[in-house]
């Protein structure tokens, strides 16, 4: 009886240290989506940082070119240097997680929000194919037009089976892919931007750029987006 009590004792603990084997810290649900926690976290870091170095944040240097919701990275490796956090978020991309941590907002008030960075390996893996067909065909596989100079993808061109979409960190609804005249991929958010025009009290107004109604109500920056406007109450393209 002693034994076998012995032997179901060694192979429970057997079964927790393979499963902490077979989980890793990154892989972990409280480390798959960004909870509130984590993102306080990071933002009290980003204030105290502030308070000690006279309004500086901490961020990787972009091109000036980089799009607004992609462009100010958080450099964790600042934040620790000065004893600003602790340790880094397990969701984030320095600990193998599915989010880049930005900054919007930097100089005025700079608020923490992440990009899932599932959509820009989608993103990635769909540009890898246009370029391929663009070195054959000069020109890229344009599709349906959706607007003036935007359009989808020929999905047949580049042997996709279907119309490449990314799922949406907001609605978890299917968004698809979109190119506009020079072959540069976006995601087309209307269908989350106008939930949110529905959603949430504002005052945006023709000519206002509605993607911040995204940011200001969830951690999610609308990343690899083209600037929108509201128009008659629907979330439409911003043209020139």
């Amino acid at each position: 009886m002693k034994v076998s009590y012995i032997k179901t004792v060694v192979l429970l603990f057997s079964f927790v240290l393979l499963t902490g084997c077979l989980y890793p810290d990154s892989e972990k649900a409280e480390n798959q989506v960004p909870h509130d926690t984590q993102l306080e976290t990071v933002q009290s870091a980003i204030d105290t940082y502030r308070e000690d170095t006279d309004g500086l944040v901490p961020i990787r240097t972009k091109a000036n070119d980089t799009p607004i919701f992609q462009k100010y990275l958080i450099d964790f490796t600042t934040l620790k240097d000065a004893n600003a956090i602790a340790e880094v978020p397990g969701n984030a991309f320095e600990n193998g997680g599915h989010y880049q941590y930005i900054l919007i907002n930097p100089e005025e008030d700079p608020a923490v929000k992440v990009i899932d960075l599932r959509i820009t390996e989608t993103i990635r893996s769909v540009n890898i194919r246009l370029d391929a067909f663009r070195q054959k065909n000069t020109y890229p596989a344009f599709g349906e037009k959706v607007e003036e100079g935007i359009y989808l993808i020929d999905h047949e061109k580049l042997n996709l089976e279907g119309q490449p979409t990314v799922v949406s960190p907001y609605s978890q609804e299917n968004l698809p892919i979109i190119m506009d005249v020079h072959g540069n991929l976006y995601v087309d958010y209307r269908i989350d931007l106008q939930k949110a025009l529905d959603e949430y009290e504002h005052d945006y107004k023709e000519g206002d750029d509605i993607r911040f109604l995204l940011t200001d109500h969830t951690p999610f920056a609308p990343a690899y987006s083209l600037p929108y406007t509201v128009k008659d109450g629907e979330a439409v393209f911003m043209t020139e």
